[in-house]
Formats: structure tokens, sequence, C-alpha cells
């Protein structure tokens, strides 16, 4: 989501929903496939809108992109809400959150190719239990999983060692927007995180909300969301 200066000071909200790369329509014959990419990618979008002021609303790998965007353009990115992701995927976390839902691998995981495994994806990202008849999972697994080579490459290029993760020094408010039974990425990480993050950043849980909590609690979700918007456009007529 962003969202021009312009508007906060009107209170009203233009949003943009970018597709990432290998995500929708958007492709590139570059080879890399980090998240910095991403945000370098999302950044050229932005400027050819002509947005040079936005909040970015990110999930879970979004929520990465989201992270390294507000991070390699601070003047850009006026503050981040954040819902199911991390800062960076280190060896540690990858390890124990696979063991822990019972997967080898993110691809096996987040990458099915089969019916049986969009439901055990389903399972393990929804607090609710879905009954869906199977034609809905073949539908959906038909539509959603496009470019699967290359989205393997992304989460492969995810993983960076312990040694290796850094915590920026964010100069934007974070909103952490949490499903409190999201069992990949759960409330624990989410509170770890915040104390990473220090004063800038908040915490808000959703009571009966998963991983895909958004989806699961959308009204609620939404009036949070906008609450937070809200103390935005507060902060900023302060100034």
């Amino acid at each position: 989501m962003a969202i021009p200066s312009r508007c906060l000071d009107q209170k009203i909200l233009s949003v943009y929903i970018p597709d990432l790369i290998f995500f929708g329509g958007s492709t590139t014959d570059q080879t890399d496939r980090s998240s910095t990419f991403q945000a370098h990618c999302l950044a050229k979008g932005m400027a050819k809108l002509g947005i040079d002021k936005c909040v970015v609303v990110g999930f879970s790998y979004g929520g990465m992109v989201a992270f390294k965007l507000a991070e390699l353009y601070p003047g850009l990115v006026l503050a981040i809400v954040v819902s199911g992701s991390i800062l960076a995927m280190t060896d540690s976390i990858s390890e124990t959150l696979l063991s822990r839902l019972g997967f080898s691998s993110f691809t096996e995981m987040l990458l099915p190719d089969s019916v049986k495994g969009v439901k055990s994806l389903f399972s393990v990202a929804t607090h609710m239990k879905l009954r869906l008849p199977d034609r809905l999972y073949k539908d959906y697994l038909e539509v959603m999983f496009t470019s699967r080579k290359e989205r393997a490459e992304l989460l492969e290029g995810l993983v960076i060692s312990n040694k290796d993760q850094t915590i920026p020094n964010f100069p934007q408010r974070i909103h952490l927007l949490w499903g409190e039974n999201d069992r990949i990425f759960n409330v624990e990480l989410a509170h770890n995180m915040k104390e990473q993050l220090g004063d800038n950043a908040t915490f808000q849980g959703i009571e009966k909300g998963g991983h895909l909590v958004h989806l699961e609690r959308p009204c609620v979700y939404n009036r949070r969301l906008k609450q937070f918007l809200a103390s935005l456009h507060a902060d900023i007529s302060e100034k």
C-alpha cells in the first residue's frame, strides 16, 4: 500500500497493490532473487507513478520486502505495517520452523504440487479448519502456483546465516499486526522482533487469527490497520 503525503492530509487513502516479481504478472530476466532486488523494483515502480512518500503494508514474504524497502529507502517509506513475517530468515529460525511444522523445506510447504499439499499448507496457515471440496483446492493449485521454478529460487535465497543477520536502525514507525494463532511465525517471534526493533515498533494481536489473519479476520484486521493509519495522520498534522 502506498499513500502519497497529500492524501494523508486529506484523510484519503490511495491504495496501490503491486505484484512482486514472479507473483501475478510481474517478471524479470535478471537472476537476482533477493528481497533487496524486489525492494529496488518496488521503489522504481513508485517513482514512475510519482509517489514520493508512502506507507507500506506487507504480509509474509511481502513483509520481508517491506522491511527491506524501509531500510533502503527511508525517504520514501513513512511507516510500515507487517503481518506474519520476520526481518530475516536465519538458519536457526528456518530449521526450528520446518521441524515444528513437519516439512523438509519451504518449497515443500509453500509450493505444493498436489491437492494434499495445498490442504497441508492451509492447515498450518489458518486457525479455522477449512472444509472445502477438492475441486476448489485443485483450482487454487492451478491458479496460485505459477512460476514455480522462480518462486522456489526466491525461497532458497531467503535463508541467511545467523552470523550475517543485522538489525537495521529504522527511523520509521513499525506496526506488527499479528494473528495470535499464527503457527508459521508465531506470536513469540513477533514479540522478540518488536524488542529488537526498539521504541518505534508497536504490536497488536488479533484473536482467532492464524498466519492468514487478514483473510480469516478481515474486519478486525482492516479496522486496526485504519486505526494505525489514522494515528500516522495525527502525527503528521502535529508536525
